[in-house]
């Protein structure tokens, strides 16, 4: 009985021994804890191929004042009333595309009409009159020639055939003018183009002056633009801008400087600069669109990354580079504005050209992580056992 106890007890002993050992490791194996992840788990050395790096270099970034304005369009036309006048249709909805001389709005002519007819009879009557008057005065000549009449008889014939002559001209002035007028009653595209704003209806009173539609050519658009006063100085015509047109998000436009106004806004102090697409550069074909972009107006040379290189976590922002090539450090780095054209960033601080960084970034990188420039067999063997993995 006293031989079980002591077995009993050796075994028991022997139990909590092996469960300390488990739970506190040993004094050389420091190095292995140290390696371990917060999971628990080994770091694993990466693997990596040279199209994973990318080389920081020098690259020449355009800098300049910023612009905002809208796109508008350079060929536009408010159609308006010429004539007082009832509308009785409207041709044309926004967004219909017309050619130069279409009719777009039909006036009530009826009254415009009457009055040509009256001014028409009225020419014809005074060219009877002046027709009569004249040879009234060819008749009065052969008669004063043989003495049959007076100076003063004379006299007053021309006087009626001048008087008739004006009344002619008068009458026929008042038949262009009624003419003019009825043609007035159909409302023409001035030039090929698009409604763009449809102001009137059928049945609308039409005063003179009043606004019936907007017609817009979309191949003639530009960017008119607004600069701070302070940066105009370096503005010039010819000089190139990028900008961004909200509604084609993601696209980036290319225009020239084409005018620079002369005179600043009395109220937001900015001078209003014109900006035409450069040849063959993408349009939009809608106007009154928010824009804003650059003026590349000064050059500079500094080193650059792309987005995909970065984290940005608020103000701050890192990359990770390859030290020694043998593993990674993280790498605060302070970041200048954007290049519009590149879309890279210019790296102020944090990093010297001829620097390798990852190209791409993963939130699985750890400082300190040991890396492998892999060969081509161990690229192919990492493809195939991922498509393998993947069902492929």
């Amino acid at each position: 009985m006293l031989r079980k106890t002591i077995l009993v007890l050796a075994v028991a002993t022997t139990l909590v021994a092996c469960s300390k050992e488990a739970k506190e490791p040993a004094k050389g194996a420091t190095g292995t804890a140290q390696a371990a992840g917060k999971d628990g788990k080994p770091a694993v050395k990466l693997l990596i191929s040279p199209e994973d790096l990318l080389m920081v270099q020098s690259n020449s970034v355009n800098s300049g004042p910023i612009i905002t304005g809208s796109i508008q369009p350079e060929r536009k036309a408010d159609l308006r009333a010429e004539v007082s006048a009832v509308v009785l249709q409207v041709l044309k909805e926004n967004g219909d595309v017309v050619k130069r001389g279409d009719v777009l709005v039909k006036l009530d002519e009826t009254s415009i009409r009457d009055s040509l007819n009256s001014a028409e009879a009225a020419a014809r009557a005074s060219k009877q009159a002046l027709d009569q008057a004249e040879r009234q005065v060819e008749r009065m000549k052969t008669l004063r020639t043989s003495g049959m009449t007076s100076a003063q008889a004379m006299d007053d014939s021309e006087v009626r055939r001048n008087n008739a002559l004006s009344d002619l001209a008068a009458a026929r002035t008042r038949a262009v003018q009624a003419r003019q007028q009825l043609q007035r009653t159909l409302v023409r595209a001035p030039f090929d183009g698009v409604v763009s704003e449809r102001k009137v209806s059928a049945g609308d009173t039409a005063s003179i002056g009043k606004e019936l539609l907007k017609v817009i050519d979309p191949t003639s658009m530009r960017f008119e633009g607004r600069v701070s006063a302070d940066r105009i100085a370096v503005v010039k015509p010819g000089q190139a801008v990028n900008f961004r047109i909200n509604g084609y998000a993601g696209q980036e436009f290319r225009g020239v400087v084409k005018r620079v106004d002369p005179a600043a806004n009395e109220v937001t102090r900015q001078v209003e600069v014109l900006v035409g697409f450069a040849p063959g550069a993408a349009q939009p074909r809608v106007s009154g669109l928010y824009g804003e972009g650059r003026i590349e107006a000064e050059a500079a040379t500094a080193l650059m990354l792309p987005e995909g290189a970065l984290v940005k976590a608020g103000d701050a922002a890192f990359t990770w580079r390859l030290k020694e090539r043998s593993s990674l450090q993280k790498v605060p780095v302070k970041l200048g504005p954007r290049d519009a054209r590149s879309g890279q960033y210019e790296v102020r601080s944090g990093l010297a050209a001829g620097d390798l960084v990852m190209r791409n970034v993963s939130s699985s990188f750890s400082d300190g992580q040991k890396v492998e420039m892999a060969s081509p067999a161990k690229v192919a063997s990492a493809n195939a056992g991922q498509n393998a993995a993947q069902g492929k």
